[in-house]
C-alpha cells in the first residue's frame, strides 16, 4: 500500500516541551522539522520575500535541493546560521510572515513534514492532510521547565512564560484572527503534564502509522 504524505502542525503553549516533542516526533517519523529558527534561517539565507520565493522556485531543479542542503546545515549546527532566537519575538514584517506561510506550502508540497509554531494549524487548515496538534501543560510543570532551561528563577520564568504565551496568542490572532486556544483548530489537545516528551511523540507517531499507514 502506497503511503500517504502528511504534514503534523504543532501548536504549544511556552514551557510545555512542545518543540522538544515536535522534534522526536520528526525522528521517529523520519521526516523534516520546520520551526521558528529553521525558517528564519532560510529567510536570512535567501533573503526571502514573495517575489524571491518565485525566484528560487524558477531554477526548477536547484531550488528544492539548495532548501535541503541550509535545512541539514541549520538542524546540524543550531545557532550557527540563524537569527532571533528569543521566542518572545512576533514577526516584525506582515509580508515575511505570508512569504513563510507560502514557503511551508511548498515545502509540504514536496513531502511529509512536521511544522512547529507559525500558525501552522491556519495555514493548512483546509488541507485534508494536515494533523493539527495543540500541546499544553499545567503551570507547575512549565514553569520547571523554563528555569531549567534558561537558568532562571521561579518569578523570572513565570514572568517569561506569561510574555511569550502574550507574544504567541497575538501572533496568532494578527495572522489567523483566532484563538491558538480555540480547541476547534486541532484534530488533538494532548495536556502533556507529567509524561516524558519521549512518550508522547511516541504516542503521536503510533497515531500518525495507523491514519497514514506508515
Amino acid at each position: 500500500m502506497e503511503t500517504k504524505k502528511f504534514i503534523i502542525t504543532i501548536n504549544r503553549e511556552f514551557g510545555s516541551g512542545g518543540r522538544e516533542i515536535g522534534f522526536r516526533l520528526g525522528r521517529l517519523l523520519d521526516v523534516k522539522v520546520y520551526d521558528k529558527a529553521i525558517l528564519e534561517g532560510i529567510a536570512e539565507k535567501f533573503n526571502l520575500s514573495d517575489e524571491k520565493m518565485e525566484d528560487i522556485k524558477a531554477k526548477k531543479f536547484t531550488w528544492w535541493d539548495e532548501i535541503c542542503d541550509l535545512y541539514n546545515r541549520i538542524h546540524s549546527f543550531p545557532g550557527e546560521f540563524v537569527v532571533g532566537h528569543d521566542e518572545t519575538q512576533t514577526a516584525t514584517s506582515r509580508d515575511l510572515y505570508f512569504a513563510e506561510a507560502k514557503l511551508l506550502r511548498e515545502l509540504a508540497e514536496k513531502e511529509s513534514c512536521v511544522i512547529i509554531g507559525r500558525t501552522g494549524f491556519h495555514i493548512f487548515k483546509d488541507d485534508p492532510s494536515a494533523f493539527k496538534i495543540m500541546i499544553i501543560a499545567d503551570e507547575e510543570s512549565r514553569v520547571k521547565r523554563i528555569t531549567e532551561r534558561f537558568n532562571l528563577t521561579e518569578e523570572e520564568a513565570k514572568e517569561r512564560m506569561v510574555k511569550a504565551d502574550n507574544a504567541r496568542e497575538n501572533f496568532t490572532k494578527t495572522f489567523s484572527d483566532r484563538s491558538r486556544y480555540d480547541a476547534r483548530n486541532y484534530d488533538l489537545v494532548l495536556n502533556v503534564s507529567g509524561y516524558d516528551a519521549s512518550d508522547i511523540a511516541g504516542f503521536i507517531a503510533e497515531c500518525m502509522k495507523r491514519k497514514y499507514q506508515l
